[in-house]
């Protein structure tokens, strides 16, 4: 059905010609448009009804082809030739533009287009459309640019790309030009990838597109979708249709975005018609029934008004005109001339009306002279005018809008929008918020950051919590960034001052601070039950090796003590009654025995003493060296043992890392949409790799859409989630009420968390410099108690080992 609806469209003009051709009143004109030029069509038409009056009437013939296949364009035009038209309207391309010129200028047939202007003379070409030359270059001088891309459509011709390098090699700039008309469909969001990354790589921030709407459509996707070439960017769409194209995606990018319009929509002409075109029905006209035309369709509008005010000349002039009898072939050799061509080149030529594009006037040479173009530039709230170029005045900008680009210079006294997220303790809503507006709503250590920020800066702010709630991330399929990242990628916000992490692939979209805060991937678990004291568990505040030390020193000791006692005379002596009456025998004896030495030794250990001492000065230093040891190990025994007794012991299920990807009992996962998730995914250390592989495969899904939902699962899971978050949040939350989460392990990498700008924006170098300032002198202390080991005391024991065996040797 559509198929049919097509060819009724086209064989309709065809028809009307039939009928009309026999009348006198009846001008036949040609009609050359290429396949999917609806509106353009639409436009004709509708030009060819307004236009027509009862002296004459313009009755078309029109022939839809492909209009690169030089064969298609020379069989159509022949055609035409043969039918005994007086003109030809049509397009063409850089395939086709010769032959097209070759025979107008062969046959005398003038040939009327809104195609790209062609360089030279050609002879009976009415050329529509303004060079742009002029404008583009002006503009580039307005904007001082020295170092530019240049993407251009070869489709289009390379006149205007010639331009530039002339003016480049003459003024010193740098560019770099690339052909984008030879991009396969079929991979072209490969091939604009790999375009834009080396834009990247040369840090070329200045583009221009010398392309049609198609084709800056589908660059604008890309560099959305990329999202690594929007804010701080400027772009030039060097066509006259800057509204023509789609830009609501990079509208609120934070791109500047400037081009050219021919089409004023603020004339009351352009606005009677454009009443008139949005009632139109759009089965009857496509491409009609809307609020605006492309520039094509407008420039083919006024191409029937020039051609009906030329021929409505000639009748005034009584110049008799006929292709009676004078329809030949065109290929004929040698080739016969139309002989009235010339006298309707030169009145084409010399017409001189306003039309939906202006000014409509031609020079000798059939290229528009004494047009004016409007220069536009989106803003947030669309696109705008700003000023205007023409032949006579150039560059004329309206003084309110000052220099293109400049909306950012100059942070007094503006209003900076920070995008953050809700995560304790960084940014918590008040108790009593609701009462509160703005920014007085909101508390936490970034808040507090940001306050700071805006104080030393001089601007005032705004805090918006992100939407999603995420921090950002790309997706896969779609490759938009999502979360305070993409905010910052699509212009939604200046800067994020958040607890955002520092990673490569963010890195590559937006600016980072030095991190104000260093932190890694902990695990985070249910804090698990008490575990009940064992028979022994008064040996825990001593290590075991010190324990075994103990035993031998006090061996040690003890026997040194009898060697002393043994082979010192003092400690020999012969036993007294209590009346002093000596015993009947002659030995002496020795109170120091083994078992004395023993029992000496272990009550000196105990704090308690016994009844005997040593006598001798040997045996005396052993005895005073073994107390002060005994002082030590005492008091540190003691000391431990208060702490073990009010301090909690928990047996935990898992240490590391490497015991979570050991075991399948216990579930663990992280934030989706965030960094610790990215981390995994991108690690090729075996460990997590392993964990990844699990993660992404796990059922029910193991991610969580904020960190609250993720301690929430801790809690409620009774020891079978373990969720990966930063340590500085799983610290935070093990010291709050309930207190029932608990860190395990050591951090698992080492990152830190900045504050983020768009890429390029003013914001970085000052913020970035307060930030530094603020943080100054600033440090995290942390507090870690150890339980004492050999390493701890064992300097007891080289003093203990050096003081007592020199004794013995003594003797």
């Amino acid at each position: 059905m559509q198929k049919i609806m097509h060819i009724s469209v086209f064989l309709a003009p065809v028809l009307w010609g039939l009928i009309w051709g026999v009348n006198s009143n009846s001008i036949q004109i040609g009609g050359l448009f290429p396949r999917g030029a609806d509106q353009e069509y639409s436009a004709f038409r509708v030009g060819m009804v307004q236009y027509s009056t009862s002296e004459f009437r313009l009755t078309p013939h029109i022939d839809n082809l492909e209009v690169a296949n030089s064969f298609a364009v020379t069989n159509a035009f022949c055609s035409q030739f043969s039918r005994g038209v007086f003109a030809i309207f049509g397009f063409y391309d850089k395939k086709s533009v010769n032959t097209i010129t070759s025979f107008c200028g062969t046959l005398h047939v003038s040939f009327i287009t809104p195609s790209f202007p062609t360089d030279g003379t050609h002879p009976f070409v009415i050329q529509m459309r303004p060079d742009l030359k002029g404008a583009l270059l002006s503009l580039i001088e307005y904007y001082q640019w020295t170092k530019f891309a240049y993407l251009y459509d070869s489709d289009r011709g390379l006149s205007t790309l010639q331009a530039v390098l002339d003016s480049a090699a003459e003024k010193k700039w740098q560019v770099t030009a690339i052909n984008v008309g030879n991009i396969n469909n079929e991979r072209k969001d490969e091939t604009y990838r790999s375009l834009f990354q080396d834009l990247e790589v040369k840090k070329e921030r200045r583009v221009i597109l010398d392309c049609e709407r198609d084709k800056v459509n589908d660059i604008v996707d890309q560099v959305i979708t990329i999202g690594k070439h929007v804010k701080g960017y400027h772009y030039i769409i060097a066509n006259l249709g800057f509204t023509d194209g789609d830009l609501s995606k990079i509208q609120f990018g934070g791109a500047n975005v400037s081009g050219f319009q021919i089409v004023d929509y603020d004339d009351p002409m352009v606005s009677k018609f454009i009443q008139r075109w949005s009632t139109l029905e759009e089965k009857e006209y496509p491409g009609a029934h809307t609020s605006t035309i492309k520039y094509t369709s407008a420039l083919t509008y006024d191409a029937v008004q020039v051609m009906t005010e030329a021929f409505r000349n000639l009748r005034k002039q009584r110049i008799e005109i006929s292709r009676r009898g004078n329809a030949g072939d065109c290929l004929a050799n040698p080739a016969v001339p139309w002989g009235h061509g010339v006298e309707i080149e030169r009145a084409l030529k010399q017409v001189q009306v306003e039309g939906l594009t202006g000014n409509i006037k031609f020079d000798q040479n059939g290229k528009r002279i004494n047009f004016t173009i409007n220069v536009m530039e989106l803003k947030s709230t669309g696109p705008r005018k700003i000023g205007y170029w023409s032949e006579v005045d150039k560059m004329v900008v309206n003084p309110l809008d000052g220099p293109l680009g400049n909306e950012s210079s100059g942070l007094e006294n503006k209003t900076i929008i920070v995008t953050t997220i809700l995560e304790s303790p960084y940014v918590m809503m008040k108790k009593n918020h609701e009462m509160l507006e703005g920014n007085d709503r909101y508390e936490g250590y970034c808040v507090d950051l940001a306050t700071e920020i805006a104080k030393h800066c001089g601007f005032k702010y705004k805090l918006t919590i992100v939407g999603d709630g995420k921090y950002g991330a790309r997706d896969a399929d779609t490759k938009i960034w999502n979360g305070m990242v993409g905010e910052l990628v699509y212009g939604k916000a200046d800067i994020a001052i958040a607890p955002l992490t520092i990673t490569l692939v963010r890195e590559e979209v937006i600016d980072f601070s030095k991190p104000f805060m260093s932190l890694g991937i902990s695990i985070m678990i249910k804090k698990p039950q008490k575990s009940k004291p064992g028979v022994f568990s008064f040996l825990d505040p001593l290590a075991y090796e010190i324990w075994m030390c103990i035993v031998f020193a006090y061996i040690g000791v003890s026997v040194v003590l009898f060697l002393v006692s043994r082979f010192s005379p003092y400690e020999w002596h012969t036993e007294e009654f209590e009346d002093g009456r000596e015993t009947q025998t002659n030995e002496s004896t020795n109170e120091f025995g083994i078992f004395n030495s023993l029992w000496f030794s272990l009550g000196a250990f105990m704090q308690q003493g016994c009844d005997i001492s040593p006598r001798s000065l040997s045996g005396r230093i052993v005895g005073g060296v073994w107390w002060f040891f005994t002082l030590i190990i005492i008091s540190s025994y003691t000391a431990n043992l208060a702490a073990f007794l009010t301090v909690e012991r928990m047996v935990s299920p898992i240490e590391s890392a490497e015991d979570l990807s050991k075991q399948t009992e216990i579930a663990y996962g992280t934030l989706d949409s965030g960094s610790t998730k990215e981390f995994f995914r991108r690690s090729k250390i075996a460990v997590f790799d392993k964990m990844w592989t699990y993660m992404k495969s796990a059922e029910p899904s193991v991610f969580v859409r904020t960190t609250a939902e993720g301690v929430a699962r801790v809690r409620k899971s009774k020891g079978k989630y373990a969720y990966l978050l930063e340590s500085t949040m799983n610290e935070y939350i093990e010291q709050r009420k309930p207190c029932d989460t608990m860190k395990v392990g050591g951090n698992l990498d080492s990152k830190g968390y900045g504050i983020a700008t768009p890429k390029g924006s003013s914001l970085s170098g000052v913020t970035f410099k307060t930030l530094l300032f603020v943080c100054c002198g600033c440090e995290y202390i942390a507090v870690e108690y150890r339980t004492p080991h050999i390493g701890t005391l064992s300097f007891l024991f080289f003093f203990l080992c050096s003081t007592t065996l020199p004794k013995v040797s003594d003797h």
